[in-house]
């Protein structure tokens, strides 16, 4: 899976640093006083690397979030982000890693004290749960918030670490008995309780807090408002959601990591103990690391988030339809060509596309009648659109069918959950302001399209493509990209203010956003090679419905 960086700086730590203003800006949070950074050239402020859970280490290990349990005299600096949270992955590698990464980052404008009661915008990186970090610089939060300052939506920015992989989501019965479960969600949950509590000494609105993400960000964002079967602990008035939501592509139930956990105690001597996951606490560091750390510096170990009966009760689709989640207004959306990151290559007859569906390849194994319903409604016709520029076209180096599985898994895994997701909160009158992001960037090659994490750049306003190592989205493109993404930054900061994307848009002619309705399901198509527009939410309807209505099949 394709991801993305974000930190809150436009600059190297120690370009930062050179950078301070002589006069340092200080917080009293709870347990203490922080001194920061000024940043002269943005004229903000920067909070690194706060501490907001006792450190995950020793037998803190594999153990769900303690809350901090000190307090300190004098100052204490966050002038540097934290080592990442450990993560297998290119958006890792990049960047020191250990276990004690339970930390959050706040920036804001330099006119900002703690008297002035902003709202607030939590960043939840994304990164399939296994990578990815709130120093990457690719979320950088520097051009975003200047310009929610310019057009006179200022809010403060936010941005944390969570731990990944085996080390946040290891499950099993053994976890699942002791209560250890998605400990990763469970680090998100107590940042936010940090964050509601501290905010104030920063120059935030504890009530005014929008949490927002993208993948498995946007996942996460989907199972706090869920989380609980949807209790409202008020911890965030507003969501955003670009890439994932409650809906998970394929949650599942402890039991299926069963066979996995056993596999990793055995290859570190844990196997013959009456206590496993003590076993795994008390495994040196280097040693663990070694096995979960896979080939080219992907996960040995896919763990993932799982239904725990508590804080993920039930499958995202059945909260939905028992509106079981916290009805506050959202953004939600996805890319046009989600499928180029996530389907099958090498398809090249109904008859492989139907192993696909059936054998587990896709990651279920279908009942045969839905997998035959799903050839229908997704038939061999390469005008599907996957990329749109291709026509009828096909691509024998991806498989000859390759538009066809490209269409399907981009609605199976994004798509379908993402109007899911709108109409649920349609049903229950909740404002939603839902899009389908249509353009490619400079920094992918032309068949993936409008793929996974494309509307990130766009977003975060990172023109100058900071953290992006392998291209730069804005490199060539003209100049209607950049009006893009001061468009679509400017709405995200107006959403982030007032709830509604809308109200710091100035341009006469720029499209308004109309929120999503039972009676008018619409959403806005961002494009930069055209006018953005709205347009009804029937884009794949027969097939997206069909997905849905057989939610069960997919164990979600």
């Amino acid at each position: 899976m394709r991801r993305v960086l974000v930190s809150l700086l436009s600059f190297s730590a120690g370009s930062i640093v050179a950078s301070a203003a002589p006069s340092e800006p200080t917080a009293h949070v709870r347990n203490g006083t922080y001194v920061g950074l000024r940043n002269s050239h943005y004229e903000q402020d920067f909070f690194l690397g706060m501490p907001y859970a006792q450190q995950p280490v020793g037998d803190l290990r594999f153990t769900v979030p303690k809350s901090l349990n000190e307090s300190w005299e004098g100052e204490r600096e966050a002038k540097a982000y934290s080592d990442i949270c450990v993560g297998y992955g290119t958006d890792s590698i990049w960047y020191t890693q250990s276990e004690a990464c339970l930390t959050l980052n706040v920036i804001r404008q330099s006119s900002v004290n703690e008297s002035s009661s902003l709202p607030v915008g939590v960043w939840i990186h994304g990164g399939g749960f296994a990578q990815g970090s709130s120093a990457d610089q690719r979320y950088n939060m520097s051009s975003v918030v200047a310009n929610a300052h310019d057009i006179g939506k200022p809010f403060i920015a936010v941005s944390l670490n969570y731990r990944l992989s085996t080390w946040g989501f290891l499950s099993s019965s053994q976890v699942s008995g002791t209560g250890n479960t998605n400990l990763g969600l469970r680090d998100q949950r107590l940042a936010l309780h940090w964050i509601k509590e501290n905010i104030a000494a920063f120059g935030g609105d504890p009530t005014k807090i929008t949490i927002w993400g993208e993948s498995a960000g946007a996942m996460s964002v989907g199972y706090h408002l869920a989380a609980y079967g949807g209790r409202d602990d008020k911890l965030f008035r507003a969501a955003i959601m670009e890439s994932g939501g409650t809906i998970a592509a394929g949650p599942a139930n402890y039991t299926g990591y069963q066979a996995l956990y056993d596999e990793l105690v055995a290859k570190v001597n844990c196997t013959d103990v009456g206590d496993s996951l003590q076993c795994l606490r008390e495994v040196p560091f280097e040693k663990l690391n070694s096995v979960l750390n896979g080939t080219y510096g992907s996960a040995a170990y896919s763990f993932a988030p799982v239904i725990d009966g508590d804080l993920i009760p039930n499958w995202g689709s059945l909260q939905l339809d028992r509106h079981e989640f916290v009805q506050v207004p959202i953004i939600a959306g996805t890319n046009t060509d989600e499928g180029t990151a996530f389907g099958p290559t090498g398809v090249n007859t109904t008859q492989q596309f139907y192993a696909y569906l059936t054998d587990g390849q896709s990651g279920f194994r279908l009942p045969p009648s839905i997998a035959k319903q799903i050839l229908q409604l997704y038939p061999d016709d390469p005008s599907l659109g996957i990329p749109e520029f291709l026509g009828s076209r096909r691509v024998p180096s991806k498989g000859y069918q390759w538009q066809r599985t490209s269409a399907y898994a981009g609605d199976v895994t994004m798509h379908a959950n993402r109007r899911r997701q709108c109409e649920a909160w349609a049903a229950t009158n909740t404002t939603a302001y839902c899009y389908r992001f249509n353009v490619r960037s400079a920094d992918v090659d032309a068949l993936s399209g409008a793929t996974h994490f494309e509307e990130v750049a766009f977003v975060f306003n990172n023109l100058a493509g900071l953290g992006y190592h392998y291209g730069l989205p804005f490199a060539g493109m003209p100049e209607s990209y950049a009006q893009l993404s001061q468009l679509m930054t400017s709405m995200w900061a107006s959403f982030i203010h007032d709830l509604d994307p809308n109200s710091g848009i100035k341009n006469d002619s720029a499209v308004r956003w109309q929120a999503y309705g039972q009676d008018r399901p619409v959403d806005l198509v961002f494009n930069a090679n055209t006018t953005s527009y709205m347009e009804p939410d029937t884009w794949r309807k027969e097939g997206i419905d069909y997905i849905n209505s057989v939610a069960s099949a997919y164990w979600r």
